[in-house]
């Protein structure tokens, strides 16, 4: 190879690299990287056990992302855990195991405060100390990745959920962040029907004994618990006490939150494409 042909290709080189925007580097196999971090209404633990080819919560962003025909191609990694915080996040050494090292992520959503609002001691000052503490964790590890706070879904009653949606509003403001709210759109589905978007778990020993070999076949764990998906044994045992209790997201509650999620991020992925990052 002559000196001449070298310092054509180095040269050829040196101009692609330069055409390709910066942006672009974050991307992973050619797909926009896209990471949830969150709690049991973010993992949907139940609906992969019950119906295990899912769609899950991952899968319904991903394909509803791709029906839209004009965005790059996005893989939807779930790292939500149940019973998380942000405090058990950390100090588990989750985070640093699974979330610090992945590779080229792009968006970040951050879904928490259910959990923080049950465990962590005082929270109204501790939970956006953790939450600052875990976006500023995040932005070392990930500097190239868009970071969006969330708003809680409807879980706990109107007040507990607006107190812990205002502390996100708060960090998310002081952090000169776009906040995902993702509340009024839930809010507004349940009004179609209460109890249309989370499963029912219940335990067998609250069930009349008549009815315990009926509900076999819905029975699992220790203890004996009942688990539907849906509103098929509403009929039977709608009238008992604590029936639909379980706020968790059935799959329409978590095809509704991709939905939303969609929404809120396509128009973001066009900017970004029309600007060539």
């Amino acid at each position: 190879m002559t000196t001449l042909t070298r310092v054509l290709r180095l040269t050829a080189l040196l101009t692609l690299t330069l055409l390709v925007p910066t942006a672009l580097r974050a991307e992973h196999e050619g797909k926009v990287q896209i990471l949830i971090l969150g709690d049991s209404t973010a993992e949907g633990s139940i609906p992969r056990k019950l119906v295990k080819e899912g769609p899950h919560l991952e899968d319904v962003i991903r394909q509803l992302l791709a029906a839209e025909g004009d965005l790059p191609p996005c893989n939807v990694i779930n790292l939500a855990l149940s019973g998380e915080y942000i405090q058990r996040l950390v100090d588990s050494g989750r985070y640093e195991k699974l979330a610090s090292k992945l590779p080229g992520l792009d968006y970040i959503f951050v879904r928490y405060g259910l959990n923080d609002n049950a465990r962590r001691e005082d929270f109204a000052n501790n939970f956006p100390k953790d939450f600052h503490a875990l976006l500023a964790r995040l932005r070392q590890d990930h500097p190239n990745a868009m970071l969006i706070p969330m708003t809680v879904i409807p879980f706990s009653d109107a007040a507990t959920s607006e107190r812990i949606n205002a502390l996100i509003r708060q960090v998310a403001e002081q952090e000169k962040l776009k906040l995902f709210d993702i509340y009024p759109r839930y809010a507004a589905e349940l009004e179609k029907g209460p109890n249309m978007l989370n499963y029912r778990r219940f335990p067998v020993a609250k069930i009349p004994e008549k009815y315990h070999e009926f509900v076999k076949p819905f029975t699992s764990g220790t203890p004996p618990t009942v688990v539907v998906m849906d509103n098929r044994l509403d009929a039977h045992f709608g009238h008992l006490p604590g029936w639909f209790s379980d706020r968790h997201p059935n799959l329409a509650g978590y095809h509704v939150i991709g939905d939303e999620t969609v929404k809120f991020l396509a128009p973001i992925l066009r900017e970004r494409k029309a600007k060539g990052k």
